[in-house]
């Protein structure tokens, strides 16, 4: 089991470069096709400017657009290098809409955090949750991703099988992988079966350095798998993405919420 095609999504507004290098190394470990991908659309504009939104100030808008795409596509290339197999693909249209669709041609889509404009960034909960293949998002600052060590989150359920088997490439190319689940006490014995079972299920896929970690939390359960994983010198969370629907929007519970807004180390997350 491998990554044999892992997308990126570059920014079109904004430089991508750290995010694309990170993409690069994994593509370069895995022997992978790595795709560059953007995406932008013009932002709806209020009803009161609707008359100074001339025929010829979209098509400027349109143009502008375009060349945005260009220095993205440059951008991508320049920071992935010429070792690699590259493919670029890139529209006018919603990122969101676009770069899922897109996402079938991937083993792996990496994501970046959304800057709040829907018509030139991606949201990443977006991608996690429609794209239909797991989602590393990387946060700013983050130039290199050596996979040595890496943290699964583990809380019982679909999600955490889905998002364990998604990232077994990267978990057997790991030196050491810690299991944890955060519980209350009174289930502290199931917590430690689950986490006994997550461990004996990545040996048998030839990962033998697996440690288990079952911690009494009932909050701040974000917070303390961060600092599980800082203390584990890990670069890599992997969790599933968890959350509910309510009246069409979807809601993402807390800790997938705050590990897509806040942490420092790349998270690998399938819904």
């Amino acid at each position: 089991m491998s990554f044999a095609a892992i997308m990126v999504h570059v920014d079109a507004s904004s430089q991508s470069s750290d995010r694309v290098r990170v993409a690069a190394q994994l593509a370069q470990r895995f022997g992978a096709t790595l795709i560059g991908i953007s995406a932008a659309v013009l932002p709806p504009y209020p009803a009161e400017s609707a008359y100074f939104v001339t025929r010829e100030f979209v098509e400027q808008e349109q143009r502008d657009i375009a060349e945005a795409l260009k220095r993205a596509e440059s951008n991508f290339r320049d920071a992935a290098g010429n070792k690699l197999n590259l493919e670029w693909r890139s529209d006018i249209d919603v990122p969101e809409s676009y770069i899922v669709s897109e996402a079938r041609s991937a083993d792996l889509l990496i994501v970046g955090r959304s800057d709040g404009d829907i018509s030139r960034s991606l949201d990443p909960g977006t991608a996690v949750l429609r794209a239909g293949r797991p989602v590393l998002v990387v946060p700013p600052g983050v130039t290199t991703l050596k996979a040595e060590h890496i943290v699964v989150g583990w809380k019982e359920g679909r999600e955490a099988r889905r998002a364990l088997q998604n990232a077994l490439p990267l978990l057997q190319e790991a030196k050491s992988v810690t299991v944890a689940e955060f519980c209350d006490t009174d289930v502290e014995a199931s917590c430690r079966r689950h986490v006994a079972d997550v461990a004996t299920y990545l040996a048998r896929h030839g990962i033998a350095e697996v440690s288990e970690n079952v911690i009494a939390a009932k909050v701040a359960v974000a917070k303390k798998l961060i600092e599980l994983a800082t203390s584990e010198d890990a670069d890599i969370i992997v969790t599933g993405a968890y959350g509910h629907s309510r009246l069409g929007e979807w809601i993402f519970g807390g800790v997938t919420r705050n590990l897509l807004r806040s942490s420092p180390i790349c998270c690998f997350l399938a819904n």
